[in-house]
């Protein structure tokens, strides 16, 4: 037996929302607001980097709070859509490529490209990450 979900289409609205998300992650990032950042996700939404691993908005606000004094003290970040998939109602995928340009730069160095997964739900507030991944753009 096959069964067929219908994938619903996304209003112009939601795809602009949808879009704004990531801008708002590079907007976050380059005041380093970890509450601006955190407030990207959802309640019990979960930050993936390599070797790093971060569940729930509050430590996900530690974490970024305590990067920006050390390891991305300096830096911004790049990114741009590449592709939204719906996944059913009230959720997507969306894929984005960019990276973290490092302090005292203007340009995006090739050993710090990512490609990023971003799930995205719909709740009241709008559109929050469930889950955020990203990896190297190009094999080490």
């Amino acid at each position: 037996m096959t069964t067929r979900t219908e994938v619903p289409v996304l209003d112009g609205s939601d795809q602009a929302a949808i879009g704004a998300v990531s801008a708002r992650m590079v907007k976050a990032w380059a005041a380093h607001d970890a509450d601006a950042f955190a407030d990207l996700f959802a309640e019990d939404g979960t930050l993936i980097l390599p070797g790093v691993y971060v569940k729930g908005r509050t430590a996900i606000r530690d974490y970024m709070a305590d990067a920006y004094q050390g390891v991305y003290a300096g830096t911004t970040v790049t990114g741009q859509p590449i592709d939204v998939k719906p996944l059913g109602p009230g959720a997507v995928a969306l894929l984005t490529v960019g990276g973290v340009i490092a302090a005292g730069s203007t340009e995006l160095a090739a050993a710090d490209a990512i490609r990023a997964s971003w799930i995205l739900v719909k709740r009241d507030e709008g559109w929050l990450l469930a889950v955020y991944q990203n990896c190297p753009r190009d094999p080490a």
